[in-house]
């Protein structure tokens, strides 16, 4: 990995340098611009390609196709930043630098750090090796998205295994989405009674919000899917379609367990990025260690962070990403103007649960999992305003709204809790 020289001059120098050119990174760019516009930005992004990934599971139950999702990252960098097509190979913040993987070093003033999570899919032996095919699928992947689709409507009895590993992941209800979709489509279709739909966990609560489970529990029970609790997929054998768990018993011991399938959707394991854990701004679980309410580092007060890499509490989501970046915008400009850090970032984050299509269970919740609903109803009803908002509203938010540096914050009220 590179590392630069200590005391050498960088090769270039931006007041406010972007790690991750993702939801986050957009946003924020855009949002700083806004505020002020003679901010001089850069943001450090590989990739050519930006996705919408909150429509994934639609795209897996074949209502949003894939192109309408995906997006020319040159197209979305905000007018006056400049895009840094490249990556970031570490940090050296007690030089307030970044050093690229091409050995470019980058000086800033104020660094936000958002290069989102990896996907370890490696983690899972023999999955890589048969994801897209033989039955073996992803909602998480852009390559295999759509041949989720193409399983859901070809199986027309078996066995489908949908999979979750441990926390955190992003989006922790998207592995359970698309078994509710899958499930009524196959209902819908005749089928749903002669196919077995598992839905293994490894961890032991359907939903990390209790306030919501009741819903998710009353679909669960409606499309008779078998919920197995401490189950770990560790292991893939596609052309024999055969999945192996980690099972953990009652008393904590752990054994393997064979399961054939005739589908089988996978959620990877997930973790920060390597060259993240790898750096000084990791904390003991390789994420960036922010405050969990200004979102500004720990130790070095000239960094910010905020996206699915940082290590606080709140559920890795589109809607936890929204919430942070004018507490970002904030608190970052206070920062350079010398000022205290007055933003406060209340652990907001948002996960619309398609129970069925047309029907979601709307969860919002703040840090330590307090409902926070934004309409006055029972969020926890599916519903077809919820599905509106999911299939219609929310893209367009995103897109026009969001990675432009115009969007408003939807106050949430706690106050609205249903009994």
């Amino acid at each position: 990995m590179a590392q630069p020289e200590t005391g050498t001059k960088p090769d270039l120098h931006y007041t406010v340098v972007i790690v991750g050119g993702g939801t986050a990174g957009i946003a924020v760019a855009a949002r700083l611009l806004h505020e002020r516009p003679s901010l001089d930005i850069a943001i450090i992004e590989p990739s050519t390609t930006h996705a919408y990934q909150p429509g994934w599971t639609l795209v897996g139950a074949g209502t949003m196709t894939l192109k309408s999702t995906l997006r020319q990252e040159g197209g979305l960098i905000p007018s006056g930043c400049t895009w840094l097509r490249a990556a970031a190979a570490s940090f050296q913040p007690d030089e307030n630098q970044v050093t690229l993987e091409d050995g470019r070093t980058v000086a800033y003033n104020r660094l936000v750090v958002c290069p989102g999570l990896q996907l370890d899919w490696d983690k899972i032996e023999g999955l890589k090796e048969t994801l897209g095919r033989n039955g073996v699928c992803s909602n998480y992947s852009k390559e295999t998205v759509e041949y989720t689709w193409t399983c859901i409507q070809s199986l027309a009895g078996g066995t489908a295994l949908f999979t979750q590993p441990p926390m955190p992941i992003k989006c922790a209800g998207a592995p359970q989405k698309i078994a509710y979709l899958a499930s009524d489509y196959w209902r819908k279709h005749g089928t749903l009674f002669r196919t077995n739909v598992e839905f293994c966990l490894a961890g032991d609560a359907l939903f990390g919000v209790a306030y919501y489970r009741p819903p998710l529990q009353e679909a669960v029970d409606y499309y008779g899917i078998n919920l197995q609790y401490k189950h770990n997929l560790v292991a893939v054998n596609g052309p024999e379609r055969k999945a192996t768990f980690a099972v953990t018993n009652a008393e904590g011991q752990t054994e393997h367990v064979v399961k054939e399938f005739d589908m089988l959707h996978v959620t990877p394991p997930q973790s920060a990025p390597d060259f993240i854990k790898q750096s000084p701004l990791a904390n003991g679980g390789g994420w960036v260690d922010v405050d969990p309410t200004t979102l500004q580092h720990t130790k070095y007060p000239a960094i910010f962070g905020l996206g699915d890499v940082i290590g606080t509490s709140n559920a890795k989501t589109m809607a936890a990403a929204r919430a942070q970046t004018p507490v970002i915008t904030k608190n970052l400009l206070a920062s350079l103007d010398g000022k205290p850090l007055t933003g406060a970032y209340d652990g907001y984050g948002a996960c619309p649960l398609t129970v069925a299509y047309g029907k979601i269970v709307l969860a919002e919740f703040l840090y330590g999992g307090k409902p926070a609903p934004s309409f006055p109803y029972d969020q926890r009803k599916p519903s077809r305003f919820a599905w509106f908002l999911k299939s219609t509203v929310f893209p367009r938010v995103y897109w026009d709204m969001m990675l432009k540096g115009r969007d408003v914050t939807v106050p949430h009220h706690p106050d609205w809790i249903k009994g």
